[in-house]
């Protein structure tokens, strides 16, 4: 394991070298892709412009905002289980920077998604029962208000919880990290829960 065999100053580079990998990864827009694909259009201008899987809902095609979904949380995943064989820091890191990545994309000048679907995965990759956990506390709090940003940031601010529950504590720091920038991504949506202005699932915006 990276962290074991190698000394701090050696293993800085292959640590940033999963956070570059991740990165590039999780930079990969694939709401916009899948859009364009089934010919729904520009995500950017559709509905709230956010180019995630409820955005895509929104355009009423669930199969596009299902794959939109499920892609979004493998560039989550993939890099966490590829980088695994580093060390659990070096796995932390590849999830940190796909969530960077999918938030700030470079291709996309920055503008990105609010990481719900590629923290999924990513908590996924670092622990299966804690993520499941993570997915559990998003579908039932999405069922219960049906409005996704509930599920979404119920599901984020347990997850450090579950963390820590189940023994994982060398990942409860990033894993809490990764929440706050989920909640910080979804400041628009609280403004909106606070006014009782926020849209329920399914429903499309002009």
């Amino acid at each position: 394991m990276l962290h074991e065999v190698m000394a701090p100053d050696r293993a800085l580079p292959w640590l940033a070298l999963a956070l570059a990998c991740g990165y590039l990864a999780g930079s990969v827009p694939f709401g916009v892709i899948v859009a364009r694909l089934f010919r729904l259009g520009d995500l950017r201008k559709i509905g709230s412009g956010n180019i995630g899987a409820t955005n895509v809902l929104r355009t009423g095609n669930k199969v596009a905002a299902a794959l939109t979904l499920v892609l979004d949380a493998m560039k989550g995943t993939v890099p966490v289980v590829v980088f695994l064989g580093w060390g659990d820091l070096a796995a932390q890191a590849a999830g940190a920077g796909a969530m960077l990545g999918h938030c700030f994309p470079v291709w996309l000048r920055f503008r990105g998604g609010k990481g719900v679907a590629t923290f999924i995965g990513v908590v996924l990759g670092l622990s299966l029962p804690a993520g499941l956990l993570v997915c559990a506390t998003w579908l039932a709090a999405a069922r219960m208000s049906r409005i996704s940003s509930v599920g979404a940031l119920a599901a984020a601010g347990l997850a450090p919880l579950w963390f820590w529950t189940l023994g994982r504590i060398e990942a409860v720091l990033t894993v809490a990290g990764l929440a706050a920038l989920v909640w910080m991504r979804h400041h628009a949506n609280i403004r909106r829960l606070i006014a009782g202005e926020e849209p329920r699932i399914g429903t499309k915006r002009p």
